[in-house]
């Protein structure tokens, strides 16, 4: 099945002329000549951009998502490309609406016209994984407008298929390449067939869109769409119908009164909030997935893909943010070090003069005369020569971070991503370490101070009955850590009561 997958994508690759679009920068011209010598049935009249398009939409979904990063890449991709590209976000050719239909009545075991009031079959946007229309709910439901999300029929199989092959691709790279083993290409692959998988599961994407609607629900800046639990199921999603403009119409959001330069900055906020305050974000933010309301706040669709970062991630990463933004880069290379990302014996100072050779050239620069693509190809390749492990859970938000630089570059070319960034990582930085942090923190283990310390004496009496056969250095590990901690949080409490104390006599 797989050896039959290969040969379509190279028939594909070879129907639409893709090896001449890789062939084209040969000097001589020899082998494009010869390629189409030998294929010289094929009419490549059509533009390169749309038969790049249409050969991504050929292969499937895992493509599809492909062409979807690419297109918000315009500093690295031409023109033409990109804005083809950008077909990809809403615009993928959708399935039948009987189709559609047929996986309602599966999904509710009735016919869709039992279960909404209306129901439009003719889909508002159509994705690589799922489509969407627009229905009504029954009075008896509430009445509400809804948008409803039905995946696309047979998806898994192709999927698994493809998964494979991208897995069998990076085993092999594993083996021949010499960065391989250090870039865990089979991790990273392994990463994204999750996330991917887990868009297959619209049970998954309406919790999430759940809980990103908790996160910002009294938000001034974001608006995520309410989920109707009783429609959904792993195939049917159903949801509040947002109104907005797609943030990629410009023009329109201007006459509409929307300040894109504010809109720019608020972006930037959103996505280090979701990231520093949440450790929850949306991973997925192409300009097909986001809509400005009429107040000028974003709207948020598509869920299918978050990402999740661990306390350890987010200190590390809010490090080594402010580290970059002060220029700081003694400390980047440090938390570098520290985290485990660079090996223990690296020699600082020539990390710290490597990572200022890529970052101090881009700084003072409005975000239109900066590359993060070509930053992060330096950073790579700096990250090379130090034997720097690739972070597979990572992975999601380094895509975020570029489709959230290009948003940026399309709303507001001069927005300067460093001081707008800035001022929100040193405000949290502060509520981490500071005292707000401190007593947060001692607030999260309080239930546990409470159970442990009255213990301690039933712990050291358990620990001195025992007979002396008994192998006591399990009890008295558990005693030690027990007491540890306890000093650690009387010694807390003494500096909360010391504050206390010189505030009431300041």
């Amino acid at each position: 099945m797989r050896l039959l997958r290969l040969l379509k994508i190279a028939s594909v690759a070879s129907r639409f002329g893709l090896d001449e679009m890789v062939l084209e920068h040969e000097p001589s011209g020899r082998l494009v000549r010869l390629s189409n010598a030998l294929q010289f049935w094929r009419d490549l009249s059509t533009p390169r951009a749309v038969r790049l398009r249409l050969a991504l939409e050929s292969l499937g979904p895992i493509f599809v998502k492909f062409g979807q990063v690419l297109s918000t890449r315009r500093d690295l991709m031409p023109m033409d490309i990109a804005d083809e590209l950008a077909k990809l976000q809403d615009r993928v050719p959708p399935f039948a609406s009987d189709q559609a239909l047929a996986e309602i009545e599966k999904a509710y075991g009735r016919p869709a016209s039992e279960v909404f009031a209306e129901f439009d079959p003719t889909p508002i946007a159509s994705a690589s994984i799922a489509q969407v229309h627009f229905a009504r709910l029954r009075s008896e439901d509430g009445g509400h407008e809804v948008a409803v999300k039905v995946l696309r029929p047979n998806m898994l199989s192709v999927i698994e298929h493809d998964l494979a092959l991208m897995d069998n691709l990076a085993m092999v790279l594993e083996k021949v390449w010499a960065d391989g083993k250090r870039l865990k290409p089979r991790e990273v692959v392994a990463e994204f067939a999750k996330y991917l998988r887990d868009e297959l599961d619209l049970m998954r994407e309406a919790a999430n869109a759940s809980q990103l609607r908790r996160n910002f629900i009294d938000s001034k800046l974001l608006i995520v769409p309410e989920i109707h639990w009783d429609f959904c199921t792993s195939t049917v999603m159903v949801m509040e119908r947002m109104k907005g403009v797609p943030i990629s119409q410009t023009d329109r959001l201007r006459a509409d009164g929307i300040d894109l330069s504010k809109l720019s900055a608020a972006g930037v906020e959103i996505f280090f909030t979701q990231v520093f305050r949440d450790g929850f974000f949306h991973a997925d933010m192409h300009p097909g997935n986001i809509f400005v309301a009429p107040d000028g706040r974003y709207i948020a669709l598509d869920f299918g893909i978050v990402g999740t970062l661990t306390d350890s991630d987010k200190n590390y990463l809010a490090q080594n943010f402010l580290a970059f933004f002060r220029r700081d880069y003694k400390r980047v290379a440090e938390a570098h070090i520290e985290s485990g990302w660079a090996p223990k014996d690296t020699r600082v100072d020539e990390f710290e003069a490597a990572i200022r050779a890529v970052c101090e050239p881009i700084f003072d620069r409005p975000l239109k005369d900066i590359s993060f693509g070509k930053v992060l190809l330096r950073l790579f390749q700096t990250s090379r020569r130090f034997n720097v492990e690739i972070q597979p859970q990572l992975v999601m938000l380094q895509k975020t971070l570029l489709n959230i630089e290009g948003l940026g570059r399309q709303l507001d070319p001069e927005l300067d991503l460093w001081k707008t960034a800035k001022p929100f990582l040193e405000r949290w930085m502060s509520e981490q370490v500071g005292w707000r942090g401190l007593v947060r923190t001692f607030k999260q283990e309080a239930p546990y101070l409470a159970r442990t310390i009255p213990q301690l004496p039933r712990l050291v009496h358990t620990a001195l009955s025992q007979p002396a056969s008994t192998d006591l250095q399990p009890q008295l590990d558990r005693l030690i850590a027990a007491q540890q901690q306890q000093n650690r949080w009387l010694a807390i409490i003494a500096l909360l009561l010391a504050l206390l104390v010189g505030a009431l006599l300041s």
